[in-house]
């Protein structure tokens, strides 16, 4: 007896069987399994229908206008937010509100991409009519060819799936699966025809982590100015230390009279000549610093950049330069956490 066999005989008795831990995880395998065909099922069923599409939505003047109602609303909102965060404007409108005077939000430049599994939806048939002497394209994304939504629109996405997930075969569950999938398939072809970029990506995600990353540049987060430890290279050790102690970076730079780097003395390095049992005293900082850093990087590069250069070569701070090759900042790995680029 398989797990949803079991459940509809609990569900025909009325009653409520004792939860049984083996059955529910036997339940969530084949709503996997389930879904996973669903999706894949997909893959035969689109073909020229889905590049004509595409082809359609590229062409718009206007938006992309989602609608669904129940779960395919839920699913739709979801595409549309998709959609309008990859380079395809868009948004969503409600069927049952859209007869209530939000058609007047969809123009003749719009291409209306509508969503119902049964494609028998009373609030999306009802406009349909209008839809049409409207005159903007509709793209239908159903599971049911023969529907009134499929035969009124000019474009049908086969969104079909065998069965739900659901052990009565009743919630919405492999369906709303495929149409989100579907609906993704849509959204990664049209950001590629489009060659939309990272650089676009950030511009719409600006709030988030991604768009942090992506936005930020170096020069917005080093420290600058008098905040850089940096000292001459004939600088006496004693006062090498001291300026790495008033910065506070466990590090300082080792500059040349124009303010090139010639080397940096960390943290690490003090570690390794007391431990040598060297006299620091009588020494220069050129006697002591770590000629040709590799944690030197420009200041016109995203501040991801200097992450990835610390975490290449396992350090905690790299000095910052400018086109000129002057010593111009220094940031830490603490200085990227507190922006929230790390």
């Amino acid at each position: 007896m398989t797990a949803s066999t079991a459940f509809g005989q609990a569900a025909a008795t009325g009653t409520a069987p004792a939860f049984d831990a083996a059955r529910a995880l036997a339940l969530a395998q084949e709503t996997f399994d389930i879904e996973a065909a669903a999706v894949l099922g997909l893959k035969a069923r689109t073909g020229a229908a889905f590049a004509r599409a595409v082809e359609a939505m590229l062409a718009v003047t206007g938006r992309v206008v989602v609608m669904g109602m129940g779960k395919s609303g839920h699913i739709g909102r979801k595409v549309a937010a998709t959609l309008a965060s990859t380079g395809t404007a868009a948004m969503f409108v409600h069927p049952a509100e859209a007869s209530h005077g939000d058609l007047g939000m969809i123009k003749p430049a719009d291409l209306v991409l509508a969503i119902s599994n049964g494609g028998e939806s009373d609030e999306i048939t009802a406009i349909l009519p209008v839809l049409k002497r409207l005159g903007a394209p509709l793209v239908a994304m159903t599971g049911n060819a023969q529907s009134t939504l499929a035969r009124h629109a000019d474009i049908v996405l086969d969104s079909g799936v065998a069965k739900e997930a659901c052990p009565l075969n009743l919630a919405p569950t492999a369906s709303t699966t495929a149409q989100l999938a579907l609906g993704d398939a849509l959204a990664v072809a049209l950001l590629d025809a489009r060659g939309f970029r990272t650089e676009d990506f950030a511009r719409s995600h600006p709030g988030g982590a991604l768009g942090r990353k992506l936005l930020t540049h170096l020069r917005d987060v080093m420290r600058a100015g008098g905040a850089v430890p940096r000292v001459g290279a004939d600088t006496p050790f004693t006062e090498l230390m001291r300026e790495m102690s008033a910065k506070g970076l466990g590090a300082s730079a080792v500059v040349d009279g124009e303010g090139r780097v010639l080397g940096i003395f960390t943290d690490g390095d003090l570690r390794r000549l007391v431990e040598k049992g060297r006299d620091l005293r009588g020494l220069t900082a050129r006697e002591v610093m770590h000629p040709n850093p590799r944690g030197v990087i420009r200041d016109d590069v995203l501040a991801v950049e200097a992450a990835e250069l610390m975490e290449k070569h396992r350090i905690n701070s790299v000095l910052v330069i400018d086109d000129q090759g002057r010593l111009c900042g220094a940031v830490s790995s603490n200085d990227l956490m507190r922006a929230k680029v790390i």
